[in-house]
């Protein structure tokens, strides 16, 4: 089963920002970096690098595979190839991405002075 960790091993911390950076140029909303999945392995592993991050903007949280390799300018970041072959992974990994605590912090406040009344639903321990 993967391991979401939500602190970024220090070693990978030049690729995590490389591949959010890259990641946000492409999106209408900023996205931040809650989480890591299996951190271990990825510091382990030899270029290019595979990155499974849980990145949270606006109102929703997604995980996404990057491949991120050094280069002259820094990093080359493209989406990883494997990822979108392997959608058991996905499949597996859906319900690791309920937020982190604290991924969403800002949201209700922001939503609470847009509205007259919020409603929250929680299911099974995911919202």
């Amino acid at each position: 089963m993967a391991t979401v960790d939500e602190t970024i091993p220090p070693s990978l911390q030049p690729e995590v920002d490389a591949a959010i950076s890259w990641f946000n140029t492409q999106q209408d909303v900023f996205f931040e970096v809650t989480g890591i999945v299996d951190a271990d392995v990825a510091a382990t592993s030899s270029e290019p690098l595979e990155l499974r991050l849980v990145l949270c903007g606006g109102d929703i949280c997604q995980q996404q595979t990057f491949r991120v390799s050094t280069s002259a300018s820094g990093f080359d970041v493209t989406f990883s190839e494997t990822a979108s072959k392997d959608a058991n992974a996905v499949a597996d990994l859906q319900a690791e991405l309920d937020p982190p605590p604290g991924a969403l912090r800002n949201w209700l406040d922001s939503i609470v002075n847009k509205h007259k009344f919020v409603v929250l639903v929680f299911y099974r321990g995911f919202w």
